[in-house]
């Protein structure tokens, strides 16, 4: 009985490290999407913003940042993606998550 107890609550600490650890990704993505939808910035500038961010954020852990362009409703927007190992033991892991985040970029109308 306690054996099963000590796998479940495993099981739900690793649980709880993998949200975190998307959650995190999700924040970062964000403020680098931020940065580079300013109107001075570049989206190379965000995607190393989002990556540094998430690698300290995350003790090391191993980030890839992409950003790109496209249009919404005919506004241009940034997206910021981020793609990291997903969790299964502790910060070991197989497979990968990605999460996106978009922001629409700043234009001089003046």
């Amino acid at each position: 009985m306690s054996v099963l107890l000590v796998i479940l609550v495993g099981a739900l600490m690793q649980l709880a490290l993998a949200l975190h650890v998307r959650n995190t990704l999700i924040s970062c993505a964000a403020e680098g999407a931020r940065l580079a939808a300013s109107e001075d910035r570049s989206l190379a500038e965000g995607e190393v913003r989002a990556e540094f961010l998430a690698e300290a954020s995350l003790g090391g852990y191993p980030v890839q940042a992409d950003a790109s362009m496209t249009m919404v409703d005919g506004a241009p927007v940034v997206v910021v993606s981020l793609t990291a190992p997903t969790p299964v033991v502790g910060l070991w892991g197989f497979g990968s998550m990605s999460v996106q985040a978009r922001a629409i970029k700043e234009i001089d109308r003046g």
